[in-house]
């Protein structure tokens, strides 16, 4: 299972996260969020970076400004949290994350249809519709993963990766020692699975 480590604000916990194995790191653009970094900052971080893949969250921002920051910051994907259509996403330069909260409103075809590359799922702890399993094989899950959840979370949505951010904080500030913790849960779970199907 993949993870992606969100509202990085520092070059230690980007760095950390990377050296802990993340698959993704990001950044978030919205100004109104309190994990806001500027583009300049985040770039300064991405180019110290080498493995994990860098991720921008924005909210029903103008495309092209979206493409300017992707740009300056050299963005590997653009993760989109706003109300963004599917001709919206066609004008983003970048690999596409669609992020939908899970609801009443919430159409799991519509998201497995949407031109994104992954479907991000802020869900708490809703169960996927069993309709859709093509979904699995690009979703990302958010909203509370945990170290001490990560194990439920997989068994329930089988996804392929979460998406953990507030839970990696202390006072407000991402944590080297959660870090490490949240992936070491990550990295033990995958070898439960490599385990169970050598077996």
């Amino acid at each position: 299972m993949k993870a992606k480590l969100c509202g990085m604000k520092t070059l230690a916990a980007a760095q950390a996260a990377e050296a802990a194995g993340a698959t993704f790191i990001g950044f978030i653009f919205w100004p109104k969020s309190h994990r806001y970094i500027a583009p300049e900052q985040a770039a300064a971080i991405a180019a110290r970076l080498h493995r994990v893949k860098t991720v921008g969250v924005f909210v029903d921002e103008a495309p092209e400004r979206v493409n300017a920051i992707a740009a300056e910051v050299g963005l590997d994907f653009v993760q989109l949290h706003g109300h963004e259509d599917a001709a919206y996403a066609a004008k983003i330069e970048r690999p596409v994350i669609k992020a939908y909260r899970y609801g009443e409103s919430f159409d799991a075809k519509a998201a497995a249809t949407f031109p994104a590359d992954y479907i991000l799922l802020d869900s708490g702890t809703a169960k996927l519709p069993d309709e859709v399993p093509e979904l699995r094989s690009r979703l990302l899950i958010a909203g509370g993963v945990a170290e001490d959840n990560v194990a439920e979370i997989e068994s329930i949505f089988h996804p392929f990766g979460v998406d953990v951010s507030g839970s990696l904080e202390v006072e407000g500030e991402k944590s080297i020692e959660k870090i490490e913790s949240f992936m070491k849960a990550v990295r033990a779970l995958d070898a439960e699975h490599r385990e169970g199907a050598a077996s």
